[in-house]
């Protein structure tokens, strides 16, 4: 009986002293699997440089979930992309569109400031764009459109 006696308190307090340390465990955890949000990107089954930059996210630390359509008019469509803002693929995160090539400095401003936009948008393929080339010193814009933006407005300035 004694030997319970003694090690039922020990065991208490092991107890007592690693439950803070396994909580504050499940909290880091849980803070760091929030910090980017899963990004949906949609594209063409035959795409190289839409899986280059959905690879891209996987590296700036998003969840990256593909999704392969066929039909091009519909994956803009289906997103509210205007016709003169469109690019390869698109993906929705937090509730913004990215279409195209933005770059993820462009993505984490957006996420940051959560503007009241749709989302934004590089249009067509620019060298150097994340997944075209990748090249930092590469020249171009991201515009924002939908709601306050309208049909489109300078968001971020790529390469300068």
């Amino acid at each position: 009986m004694k030997t319970i006696r003694i090690l039922l308190p020990l065991t208490i307090a092991a107890a007592a002293l690693a439950l803070p340390l396994s909580t504050g465990a499940m909290a880091e955890e849980t803070t760091t699997s929030t910090k980017t949000p899963t990004m949906h990107v949609v594209k063409s089954p035959t795409c190289g440089c839409c899986t280059a930059w959905a690879d891209l996210a996987r590296d700036e630390g998003f969840e990256v979930k593909i999704e392969h359509q066929d039909d091009y008019k519909k994956m803009k469509a289906d997103a509210g992309v205007p016709g003169h803002l469109q690019s390869c693929h698109t993906a929705t995160v937090a509730g913004y569109v990215v279409e195209g090539h933005v770059p993820f400095a462009a993505v984490r401003k957006l996420l940051s400031e959560r503007p009241d936009i749709k989302g934004i948008a590089v249009p067509g393929m620019p060298a150097g764009s994340p997944g075209m080339g990748d090249d930092p010193k590469a020249v171009f814009d991201v515009m924002a459109f939908g709601g306050k933006a309208g049909e489109q407005r300078l968001y971020y300035k790529a390469g300068r």
